[in-house]
């Protein structure tokens, strides 16, 4: 409509001329007017539509965090409310937990059993070495009283029954340090390698144990709202993310803009860049006073790919036909101005307008220029969806 009204005074022109000579207004009269009208509404409209390309599809999105049990059981306690906020590392809601303080427990008492092991074995060490030197002593005493009943032997004093009696005792006393020396080994490598071995093992078992018991007390990772409750005391705990006990929507990322995803047209591929100016109408900003409604923007980014064209690996062959709808080209636009990003509401539907202003030339600023055409409608929209209650959804220009 405002296109046609810019265009419109080669008729208004001829008109008036028409008036002033007295000649009646004909189809025939006005032909050149009407042409001239036509043809330059005709060149206006493809220079706004191609050059200021507009989408309705814009959107504030925004993530939740499903909350789920990691183990199963009745809720015995619910520590938050429905639109209460929370805070990362606060707790959400507690599962009986009696079989997981027994294993606890148990750890807990194999863990202790075996710090008396170790003492045990120590004691046992000391025993063995005591038993070494016993039979050192032993030995080097039957060594020599068979040395002197040897020599006896030699001299025509002594008997043969005695050294074959002391060699004897000598073998004993041999094969009693050989035991003592392999016990004084066995609890060596038991104090060296077994016991660490086994307490890390129920060290392990502790911990598995302290884990299980902590699973039963389900916390927040994440600073947010908390929506969608959907338990309480007795309540099984669902482990399915297809059915959380609630939805926690997170705060805002204080170090991240606030990023509006919109989808343009294909078509729209040569003309939007990053960087472009763009307008932002969003139905949750909208007021009778007009603030902060329409709020000033800029592409940030442009999604390299368009998502219809997505291929997922299956069972069957991809079909082109069956890809029917092209999808959008995806723009990311981020507010001008920070401090608009607190009015913004997550999930409101938006209203995006682009505009061309980096053309060079005089041609680039009339480009420029009829930019103008597209923030009057703009604002036009807002009021008459305003008006309507409708918002701004739909389609049209």
């Amino acid at each position: 409509m405002i296109e046609l009204l810019l265009t419109s005074f080669p008729v208004i022109i001829r008109y008036f001329q028409l008036k002033r000579r007295g000649e009646p207004m004909s189809v025939w009269n006005m032909r050149v007017a009407v042409f001239m009208w036509a043809a330059m509404a005709f060149a206006l409209f493809v220079v706004i539509f191609y050059f200021h390309p507009k989408s309705y599809s814009g959107v504030l999105p925004f993530r939740t965090v499903s909350v789920v049990s990691q183990v199963n059981g009745p809720v015995t306690e619910v520590a938050v409310t429905n639109g209460q906020h929370v805070s990362a590392g606060d707790l959400l809601f507690r599962i009986e937990d009696s079989a997981q303080r027994a294993d606890l427990n148990r750890a807990e008492a194999e863990l202790a059993a075996l710090s008396s092991d170790e003492a045990k074995v120590r004691n046992e060490l000391l025993a063995a070495e005591a038993s070494v030197m016993e039979a050192t002593a032993a030995l080097d005493l039957a060594k020599e009283d068979l040395g002197q009943a040897m020599t006896l032997l030699e001299r025509n004093v002594g008997t043969q029954d005695a050294v074959r009696t002391l060699q004897a005792e000598v073998a004993v006393d041999e094969a009693r340090l050989a035991a003592a020396q392999a016990s004084v080994t066995l609890a060596q490598s038991e104090i060296s390698e077994g016991l660490p071995a086994r307490r890390r093992i129920a060290e392990a078992s502790l911990e598995s144990a302290r884990a299980a018991l902590d699973k039963t007390s389900v916390h927040t990772v994440t600073d947010g709202v908390v929506t969608q409750l959907a338990l309480g005391p007795g309540s099984p705990a669902s482990q399915l993310i297809l059915s959380p006990a609630m939805v926690i929507i997170p705060d805002r990322d204080p170090e991240m803009p606030v990023r509006i995803t919109a989808g343009f047209s294909q078509v729209a591929r040569s003309t939007l860049h990053e960087g472009m100016a763009a307008e932002i109408a969003c139905d949750s900003n909208m007021g009778l006073s007009f603030r902060n409604t329409v709020l000033p923007a800029h592409i940030s980014s442009i999604q390299p790919a368009v998502a219809a064209g997505q291929i997922v690996p299956g069972g069957r062959l991809l079909e082109p036909q069956n890809l029917v709808a092209r999808g959008s080209l995806v723009a990311y636009l981020e507010l001008v101005h920070p401090e608009h990003e607190a009015i913004m509401l997550n999930g409101s539907g938006c209203l995006v307008q682009t505009y061309t202003t980096t053309l060079p030339g005089l041609t680039g600023h009339i480009i420029a220029a009829t930019g103008v055409v597209k923030a009057v409608g703009l604002r036009l929209k807002v009021w008459g969806a305003l008006i309507a209650g409708i918002g701004l959804s739909g389609g049209g220009h």
